[in-house]
């Protein structure tokens, strides 16, 4: 049986909990990275996954610096209603703005009461100690390709 190591293709499934045991996201089709690749993968969740095999489940539980990041406040924004266009004026509606290095970020409308509207460039879980849970699928040798793009 293939290990997990690196420049090894993998498929898995995962679960995020957050500290009260919630489930907070949950992705039941399996998803393939490259080990060892810059895959996007949480660097502690890779390095827990390091020598696991097909059938394989760990729990790894990340804090704010391992995982989402600390909230930021200056990337919470106030606005009249009557500024925001129609289509943003609802709890979840996502808007994207770019800075002025021309990076763009993406918001969602969080609150909207006595007139006003507030968006939030914070990704939903910053702040948050989370739980991963992984359940490993497939591991076999990654393709030239695969290595190159750290995913497939």
């Amino acid at each position: 049986m293939e290990r997990i190591g690196k420049h090894k293709a993998v498929t898995l499934t995962y679960r995020i909990t957050d500290s009260e045991g919630r489930t907070v996201e949950q992705n039941d089709l399996p998803i393939g990275y490259v080990h060892g690749c810059d895959s996007g993968l949480f660097a502690k969740v890779e390095q827990t996954l390091d020598g696991c095999v097909s059938g394989d489940s760990a729990e790894v539980t990340l804090n704010p610096d391992d995982g989402f990041g600390a909230r930021d406040q200056d990337l919470t924004f106030t606005d009249d209603l009557d500024n925001v266009p129609e289509q943003f004026r609802r709890i979840g509606a996502e808007v994207e703005m770019v800075n002025d290095r021309n990076e763009p970020r993406t918001f969602h409308v969080t609150e909207i009461a006595d007139g006003r509207l507030t968006v939030d460039g914070n990704h939903p879980l910053a702040g948050q100690t989370v739980v991963f849970h992984v359940q490993v699928h497939e591991v076999r040798d990654a393709t030239p390709e695969e290595i190159a793009a750290g995913r497939f």
